[in-house]
Formats: C-alpha cells, structure tokens, sequence
C-alpha cells in the first residue's frame, strides 16, 4: 500500500505540474497565467477540490492514441469564495489548445450538475481553441451538453464566464448564455467567425481583437459586462461580484454590517441636480452620495452609457439600481438601452436582489434608425422585465420623467411598489414646450406676437399640469421628499420591503418580446 500510495502522490504531482515547460513558456509568452494559477487567484486559499483529475479521453486515430494528457485540457472542482462555495471549470490552453472533447466535455457536464445539485454559482475560466477537431461531431456534441445546462441553469445559479484566451465558433454561445461575461484586453477574443473567414467572405480585414476583443464587446455589441486590463484585477473583480449574488435563486443576496448611517443626510444632492431640465450632470454623483461608502459595481459600463445599471448596497442589503444618465443622451432611451436594462432588470429578479430605479429621463429617442432597427419591441422588452419583477420595487422622479419612457421606467402604473419624487419633478406625456405647440397651435399660429403667446402657453401648461405635486395629488407619487432625505427613505422602503411576496400567474413560461 505504501507502495501504491507514492505512485499516487506522484502521479498527482505530475497532474499538477501540467505538460511539459516549452508548452507553460508559450502561455506565459502571450501574457496568461496557467490554469491552476488562475483558479488559485479566484478562489480563497487552499480551498480548492478537484474532480476527475485523472481523467483522460479515449479517442484514436490522427494520433490522438499517443498523446492523452491527464485532465484532458479542462481542470474542474470546487472551493470557496470569501467562505462560499463555488463551482468552478478552467480550460488549460497547454493541453490541445484548450479544445473540447468527449471527455473534456463530460468534465464539464458533470461539475455544472454538481452546481446545480448544491445550488451554488458557476464559473467557467474560458481559454480555449473550440472543438478538438480530431474527435469530430462527439466534440460538437459536448457543446450542446453545455448550453443545454446553462440555459437549466438560468436564473437558478449565478453564472459567470471569464474570458482569458480565444473563444470562438458555437463556443461562444455558452458565455453568451450565462449571467455576466468578463473579458481581458489584448489576451481573449469571442467571434463566430473569425478573421479569416470574415475575410474569405466579405473581403474585410480586421484583426482579432477589431473583431471581437474586449473592448469591442465591452462597448460596441454588449457581449461582455466588463472588460479589464490584466487576469489579476479580472479575478479580483469576478470574487467581488460573487459577493453581491445569491448562493442560488432561493436565497437571497448577502447582507453585511456597514458603519455608514442609514439615516445619513445627503446634502450634497439639493445642489447637485440642476432645476433645468436640460443641464446635464453625472448621475453616477448622485448613485455615490446615496449608496453605503459610495462603492457600487457598474454592469456594461461602457456600452449604452445614457442608462446606468449598477450592483450596490444600502443599509447593507444588495440592490440593483437601474439610473437615466442625463450626462449622456440627456438620458433618453434607446434600443441598447432598453436591452441593456432588460437584461439587469431580469437578472435582479431572478436572484431576488431589489430594484431602485431612478428617473431622469425624456423620452424614447426618435429617429429611422431607432423605428427601422426595432425600438418599440425592443422597448417592449424593458416594459415586459419590469411588469415580470416580483422583488422589491422602489422608484424615484428625480427631475423629467416624460411619456411612454416614464411609464416604462417601473412607474406606480406597472407595478413599482413605492414611487417617489424630489420637489423639482416633471411628470408629463411631453415637454411644456412640445406640449404647448401641439395643444395651443392655432391661438400661436393666429397671434400677433406668435413667440409671447407661445411663452405663455407653455407656462400655463406647466403651471396647470407640471407642478410637482400635481402626480401625488393623483396618487401617481406616494410622497415628495427633501432630495437630502433620500438615503433614509430609500433604506426604511426597502426594509419594510424585505418580506414581500409575490407571484406571478401559473404558466410554464412567459413569451417576452424578441
């Protein structure tokens, strides 16, 4: 026995040792860390377990009978978090590029059951060359093993892809699949078809990362939720993310002790909203003033950047908090936002994180484009993942909520549990202005002096059905409140809040807008 156990530990050296040093230079050429490393800085230390690391494929032929490397090129197992467990699979890029196999796959399928089974987040290291050719369609077949449990899994199990090497063909789709995408600059690249292809097609040039590197999917299509320099600060930022989620969708968010006074006075905020609706400030000054410490995670920072979405804590207690940004588009909605916030929207409820929504915005954005690319079912589809939430639900008027934006914007209409409003609120279908000419053309058009007459309409307009409390008066708003006093009563609604219940109609699912 003595015997068989240092044939154990050796074997499992070499295991951990991975291939030989050649292939391990030629990963740290490209600026990667190896496998174990990576899983090293995202999990707690020492915390890791291992699963089938002896694992080897069987396939012949092409020479594959010579050459079969333990973990077969995918390192799977469990660990902690901050002390939570956590599911994790890494591709090794030493091994086969990465690529994936019969048994490779089967890695993979069983760990993603294991995370679902113990109802605990998924995260996937994504390094790797695609299908291992070699091994023809029972590679492409592993794949569909894949997205079939990414998509059982949604909004069950927080999912997050980490992309640190190349990802391409069907193998995007799993990342595209899961919850959050984070991609590193320079080192990982996601396309269907790659540059070549493109090329062959097309006749367009473009490289790797020009067509689908972080910054591309970070900014431009959306794909990635965020983009960083460097591994490390990717893995930092993964481990702080898990620690705003649910282990699982029956559980709610983690809550911590915070020396930031829920009654705290937001002073700052009376001076930091302009009276004018149409000065621009930054909305993110006004998310740092209210929220604990003035920390908050921003989902898709740079893409669709006149709507905000954000993973922050008040009180302590995770929320999501979807925001207009007046400094960008004066805040209007789009197709990319409505999509962008769709998304965050349905993300929050599945895994029962509250929702603060706060408005500032003008309307939908008009023009062919937005009317000829799908705006109205892509607006749909925000409308459609506010009216399905059931956590929590709080809004906040910050300045103009006009039209259909307003009503989307979880109004008191659609559902929001409590609506608030700062004393320099504007509810209306449209602007004064707009308003006016449309209402008081012909006594415009008929006047002497068509400019005062326009002026004063637009002030009698305003006066009659703009003024502040003219929603509470309807019940429309459930109180107008000192904009200094908006932390506390963000943090008392949402406590009164905390045992909501609410269920949604028996269905075996809804038919959302595409």
């Amino acid at each position: 026995m003595r015997d068989r156990v240092a044939e154990l530990a050796a074997l499992r050296r070499s295991v951990l040792d991975g291939p030989d040093e050649r292939a391990t230079a030629a990963q740290r050429a490209k600026g990667k860390l190896t496998v174990r490393e990576r899983i090293d800085l995202l999990l707690d230390e020492g915390s890791f377990t291992e699963v089938e690391p002896f694992r080897r494929h069987r396939s012949t032929g092409f020479g594959m009978e010579a050459k079969r490397p333990y973990t077969d090129g995918v390192v799977t197992g469990w660990g902690t978090v901050n002390g939570r467990t956590v599911f994790v699979y890494a591709h090794d890029f030493r091994i086969f590029g990465g690529a994936l196999g019969e048994a490779h796959a089967a890695k993979i399928h069983k760990i993603m059951d294991m995370a679902m089974a113990a109802g605990a987040p998924l995260v996937s290291l994504n390094d790797g060359a695609g299908a291992r050719i070699q091994e023809g369609v029972s590679a492409l077949a592993g794949y569909g093993g894949i997205f079939q449990r990414n998509t059982r899994a949604s909004g069950v199990i927080p999912q997050i892809s980490v992309m640190l090497g190349p990802c391409a063909g069907g193998a995007a789709y799993s990342p595209a699949l899961t919850d959050f995408v984070f991609m590193v600059r320079e080192t990982s690249q996601m396309f269907i078809t790659g540059p070549d292809v493109v090329k062959a097609v097309t006749g367009e040039e473009i490289s790797q990362n020009g067509l689908g590197g972080a910054d591309v999917h970070s900014s431009t299509s959306g794909v990635a939720h965020f983009a960083h320099a460097d591994e490390q600060s990717c893995l930092e930022d993964v481990r702080y993310l898990l620690s705003l989620l649910p282990q699982n969708n029956r559980e709610h968010p983690p809550s911590v002790p915070v020396d930031d006074p829920p009654d705290r006075r937001c002073d700052a905020l009376t001076d930091l909203v302009p009276l004018d609706g149409g000065t621009p400030y930054d909305m993110r000054r006004v998310i740092e003033e209210i929220v604990d410490d003035g920390e908050y995670v921003e989902v898709h920072e740079r893409w669709a950047g006149n709507l905000l979405c954000v993973l922050t804590r008040l009180g302590g207690q995770v929320v999501g908090i979807v925001a207009n940004q007046p400094q960008s588009m004066a805040g209007v909605l789009d197709i990319d936002t409505s999509e962008k916030g769709a998304r965050f929207v349905q993300m929050c409820d599945a895994f029962n994180i509250p929702l603060v929504t706060l408005l500032d915005v003008p309307g939908f954005l008009p023009g062919v484009d937005q009317e000829h690319n799908g705006i109205i079912r892509r607006g749909a589809k925000l409308l459609y993942a506010y009216c399905n939430a059931t956590v929590p639900r709080v809004s906040l008027i910050l300045r103009k909520a006009y039209g259909g934006a307003y009503i989307v914007m979880d109004s008191r209409s659609i559902g929001a549990d409590l609506t608030f409003a700062w004393p320099g609120n504007e509810i209306a279908v449209m602007g004064a202005e707009g308003a006016a000419n449309v209402i008081f053309r012909r006594q415009i058009a008929q006047s002497d002096d068509p400019d005062a007459t326009r002026a004063e309409m637009v002030e009698a307009y305003r006066a009659e059905l703009m003024h502040p409390f003219y929603a509470a008066e309807r019940g429309l708003v459930d109180d107008v409140i000192d904009p200094a006093a908006t932390r506390e009563v963000l943090i008392r609604s949402l406590t009164m809040l905390a045992d909501k219940h609410a269920e949604l109609p028996s269905r075996k699912h809804g038919n959302p807008p595409q």
